[in-house]
C-alpha cells in the first residue's frame, strides 16, 4: 500500500515537472497584499476592464470598504457599475447564453481564480497577450494557446508581437528570465509605458489574490498579535519557571 501511494506521488510529481517544462516559464507576480494602496488600485482596474465580463459572485461589495480602506461613497460612486446596493455580490450584467455565443464559452467567475491558477500564472496571463491574426479575437496568448479571451488590457499595454526564439536569443530578449523559448515585443505601445503596465497588472493580480481570500488580511493582521502574545506569555513564564526552581536543585 505504501508503494502504491509513493508511486501515486511520483507520478504526480513527475507530471508537474513535465508541464511546467513544456510550457514557457512563468514571470513572477511579486503580488502585495500588504499594500491597500496597491489593492485599492488593482480594485479599480478590475471593476474597470474584468468585471464587465467576469463575475466575482462570492465577494460582496462592502467587503472592500472593511478591508481596503475605502469609504462607502468611494465604492458606490467608483467601483460599483452592475448594482446599487453595496451589499450585493459582485455580479455582471451580460447573460451567460449571450456570453457563449460571442465568446464561444462563457467567462468564468473569477472569485477563486487566483487560488485554482495562481498569482504567477494570472501576471504572466496577462502579460502574454499578441497579435494573432487567425484567432477570432486578432490575438492569442502565450501562457494558454487559442484562450478566447480577448486582450482587454491591450488600450494599456499596447500591441504585442511574436518573436521566434532564434530572434529573441539574437537580440537577447526574453518573457521572464531564464526562459529560451518565444518572445514578446511591443510593435504599438498603449497608454502605459511597459514599467507601468506591469504595476497595473501587478496591482490587479494582487487584488484577485486578496478576492480568493479575504479573510488572509485578517489573519494577517491577527497573527501578528498572537506571534507578539506568545513571545510575551514565553519570557513571563521563564521567569515564573526560574522562579520556582531557583532553590530547587
Amino acid at each position: 500500500m505504501k508503494k502504491f501511494i509513493f508511486a501515486l506521488c511520483l507520478m504526480g510529481l513527475t507530471g508537474a515537472v513535465s508541464a511546467n517544462v513544456e510550457g514557457p516559464a512563468l514571470l513572477e507576480s511579486h503580488a502585495n497584499l500588504d499594500s491597500k494602496i496597491n489593492l485599492q488600485r488593482g480594485a479599480r482596474t478590475f471593476m474597470n476592464y474584468c468585471l464587465s465580463c467576469h463575475s466575482a459572485s462570492y465577494m460582496r461589495y462592502s467587503r472592500l470598504v472593511d478591508d481596503l480602506g475605502l469609504t462607502k461613497e468611494s465604492v458606490e460612486q467608483n467601483l460599483m457599475f452592475t448594482t446599487d446596493k453595496i451589499g450585493n455580490t459582485m455580479q455582471v450584467a451580460m447573460k451567460p447564453a449571450d456570453a457563449e455565443q460571442w465568446f464561444g464559452v462563457p467567462p468564468p467567475d473569477l472569485s477563486v481564480i487566483a487560488r485554482a491558477r495562481g498569482a504567477d500564472w494570472l501576471y504572466s496571463f496577462l502579460m502574454g497577450f499578441y497579435k494573432d491574426e487567425k484567432r477570432p479575437t486578432g490575438v492569442n496568448n502565450l501562457y494558454f494557446p487559442t484562450t478566447a479571451m480577448p486582450a482587454v488590457l491591450s488600450s494599456l499595454q499596447g500591441v504585442q508581437v511574436l518573436k521566434t526564439a532564434a530572434e529573441g536569443e539574437a537580440h537577447g530578449e526574453g518573457h521572464g528570465e531564464g526562459h529560451a523559448g518565444p518572445a514578446l515585443e511591443l510593435a504599438m505601445p498603449g497608454t502605459q509605458s511597459p514599467e507601468e503596465y506591469e504595476a497595473t497588472v501587478r496591482d490587479l493580480v494582487s487584488f484577485m489574490v486578496y478576492l480568493g481570500e479575504p479573510a488572509k488580511l485578517v489573519r494577517y493582521r491577527i497573527g501578528f498579535w498572537v506571534i507578539a502574545f506568545l513571545f510575551v506569555l514565553f519570557i513571563s513564564t521563564y521567569l515564573l519557571k526560574k522562579e520556582y526552581w531557583k532553590d530547587v536543585h
